[in-house]
């Protein structure tokens, strides 16, 4: 059974969101879980969820990061914090995944440091899941992982989301587009005009360049960036997604009128609700690492931890890892066989 490592400790509700979402994932799915935390307050937890029969291990770690902590002191002091606990166990062989909502940067950095990156991966990204206008999600990444990269970097980080698309979302021939600011070929900076030169000839349903306000159309499956940008794009999405939904309330409920509309539109509203939550698709992937990684909202809800466990299940079952290995490898020797060619 494929077993998945949950830190316990680290997100805002912790931890009682992270041990009922673990109850429900491993009660809905073929999945193990091992919860890693303080012992005494995970097992008064699963004592509460009436959960000690199912098959969920717990691991002590003494320490905790907290969010507002600074990731590179807590990592060298806090070596029995629950996420580098969890982390070691997926080094070890002891668990497939993991999952987490604690303090994003530490998460990040504990697993490049413990578990490492793939072989064929010269950088981690890290991608999330966004709704659009179409019955389908889009991919975005990097969101964060990687501020500064290289064209080489973007290029993996597109195979690598073809990767998640194809295999966890079932989308059978993902559309790549590459964020810039505009869809010319010859818009963008250095950057994106070396990466689209790389990307056209590529192997990959590369579609060019992708502005912002064609992330939520739904034409492209995923879309390419560097983490700046990446990063900077996911914050003004969560944040207008708020504002939209907190608008919309507060209009449906100003007027007679609007709440006798309210009333008669109360499904449609639950509907775009639910489109537009992030706990739906769990939590964003950590693609390129040694072992499968999932990084939660701090704020998630069980529903979140619950769906997070269900995607890195996912991914281990169709060996997400593996694909991404051999098809960069194999992109890898037909850049070097044509560079080849040419000097020949």
């Amino acid at each position: 059974m494929i077993k998945i490592a949950v830190d316990a400790m680290g997100g805002d509700t912790a931890p009682h969101s992270e041990v009922l979402g673990v109850v429900q994932a491993v009660q809905e799915y073929e999945v193990g879980a091992v919860l890693v935390g303080a012992e005494d307050r995970l097992r008064e937890e699963l004592r509460k969820q009436k959960a000690t029969h199912l098959p969920i291990q717990v691991v002590h770690a003494s320490e905790v990061i907290t969010m507002d902590e600074a990731v590179s002191t807590a990592i060298r002091k806090k070596k029995d914090s629950s996420i580098r606990v969890a982390a070691k166990l997926v080094r070890e062989g002891k668990a497939d995944g993991l999952v987490s909502a604690g303090n994003t940067g530490a998460c990040m950095a504990v697993t490049k440091l413990v578990i490492g990156a793939l072989s064929m991966v010269d950088r981690p990204a890290l991608a999330t899941v966004m709704p659009t206008a179409k019955n389908r999600p889009v991919v975005l990444l990097d969101v964060g992982a990687n501020v500064d990269c290289r064209p080489d970097h973007l290029t993996q980080f597109a195979i690598m989301g073809e990767i998640f698309s194809r295999s966890i979302l079932g989308v059978p021939r993902p559309k790549i587009g590459l964020l810039s600011i505009g869809e010319e070929e010859g818009k963008g900076n250095e950057l994106t005009k070396e990466v689209f030169r790389i990307l056209k000839a590529a192997p990959l349903h590369f579609v060019g360049n992708v502005e912002g306000r064609d992330l939520f159309r739904g034409d492209v499956d995923v879309v390419v960036c560097d983490g700046f940008i990446g990063n900077v794009a996911l914050k003004l999405s969560e944040g207008l997604t708020e504002i939209l939904t907190t608008l919309l309330k507060k209009e449906l409920s100003t007027y007679l009128s609007s709440q006798i509309g309210a009333l008669l539109s109360r499904k449609a509203f639950r509907n775009f609700k639910t489109r537009v939550d992030y706990s739906e698709y769990g939590g964003a992937p950590l693609l390129g690492v040694r072992g499968i990684v999932i990084i939660c909202h701090g704020s998630s809800p069980a529903k979140a931890i619950k769906n997070a466990i269900r995607v890195a299940r996912e991914c281990c079952v169709r060996r997400v890892n593996q694909r991404i290995e051999d098809e960069i490898k194999a992109l890898s020797f037909m850049q070097s066989h044509a560079a080849n060619i040419m000097i020949n």
